[in-house]
């Protein structure tokens, strides 16, 4: 069903009671979070407002709107603005929101605002970043909206600008890899090696796919490049492919041979791990995230909640290649597409088909 019927649909199930009617959509709330139906939660949003007294319904309305346009559907225009490359357009909006989202849902004495998108999220950060206040569940998506705001800034001249602004982001979701890519990128212009580095090996802490800790040690590679450690760059690069197929590698190791004015060799699997070590960084995945996965899978698997338990073992199979978590998911979901390693672990160059791999920035599953 469309936006419309979907509305259309719930309404005719509403009456006049209130406590009745919010019933009624939490309900159907939970129902489309779990089937990942974003126009069928947007419907229920759009319902619970109405639903509300007319004072609560300002209040809310103040707090989730610029402009008469909600914050989401604001951010949405700035991307707009972005896609079209109208950065100079999109800027002063983004600088906006960002202000509202300071004022309204800053972090407190007692309790802080966070963006965490699904159980998943909900859990690395209670094992990896415990604290001590409440932490209260933002609206929306703030740490991506913020980054955003960043990425304007680092595009339109002031990278300095854009790192607290980064940090932010980073403080509403510290288990979300995008606003710690972006800091990585404005590292990369600075050429601030030690940066680099450092936020490669937070975001290593809590990447949970392959694709996300491949780039990470390309990051690093990188720096190492800039910094003429040809031998240290090319370990780093060799680690990032054991993870995920990029064809910019290539080039990049072909580059590292031209600038050393010699060959560049693959390192083994050992003088890898051995060369990592030097940077305070391991091989393959931060061990506490395959964890959570794991547990989390066991978790849904009890309640007999099988979409969020097949999420949850798709990140755990990517993270570890284990062949019985493969037969579960197959077993749940079994026209589930697998990204298929080659013998030595490294993804197929022939095969880059990633559809279960957890991506970085996942649809919100409440």
């Amino acid at each position: 069903m469309n936006y419309d019927e979907i509305l259309a649909q719930l309404r005719s199930q509403l009456g006049d009671s209130r406590e009745e009617n919010s019933k009624i959509l939490k309900e159907a709330a939970d129902k489309f979070a779990k089937e990942g139906n974003a126009v069928g939660i947007e419907a229920v949003s759009v319902l619970l407002i109405e639903n509300m007294p007319d004072s609560q319904r300002e209040e809310l309305k103040r707090l989730t709107y610029i402009d008469d346009t909600r914050l989401d559907i604001y951010h949405d225009k700035i991307v707009k603005l972005i896609n079209e490359s109208k950065y100079t357009e999109a800027k002063p909006m983004a600088e906006k929101l960002y202000k509202k989202i300071r004022m309204e849902y800053g972090e407190g004495e007692k309790a802080k605002f966070v963006s965490l998108r699904n159980p998943f999220e909900d859990n690395l950060c209670q094992a990896l970043f415990k604290s001590d206040k409440i932490l209260t569940r933002a609206p929306f998506d703030f740490a991506e909206f913020i980054t955003t705001y960043g990425f304007l800034l680092v595009e339109t001249g002031s990278p300095l600008d854009a790192i607290p602004v980064l940090e932010t982001a980073i403080e509403y979701n510290p288990v979300d890899c995008g606003p710690k890519f972006e800091l990585a990128e404005v590292y990369k212009l600075l050429k601030n090696k030690k940066k680099i580095v450092d936020i490669s090996r937070d975001t290593l802490r809590v990447a949970s796919s392959p694709i996300a800790i491949a780039r990470c040690y390309a990051n690093i590679g990188y720096a190492l490049t800039d910094y003429r450690e040809y031998e240290d760059a090319a370990a780093f690069y060799t680690a990032s492919v054991m993870f995920a197929p990029n064809p910019a590698i290539p080039n990049e190791m072909q580059h590292l041979a031209d600038l050393k004015g010699s060959p560049i060799t693959h390192p083994s699997r050992e003088k890898t791990i051995e060369i990592m070590k030097k940077y305070d960084i391991e091989l393959g995945p931060n061990q506490d995230v395959i964890n959570v996965a794991a547990q989390l899978a066991n978790h849904y698997i009890e309640k007999d909640d099988i979409p969020n338990a097949v999420n949850a073992l798709k990140i755990t199979y990517n993270l570890t290649l284990d062949e019985r978590v493969k037969d579960l998911i197959l077993r749940y979901d079994p026209k589930s597409p697998l990204y298929v390693p080659t013998p030595e672990g490294k993804p197929s160059a022939e095969d880059t088909r990633v559809n279960i791999t957890r991506t970085d920035n996942p649809s919100p599953q409440k």
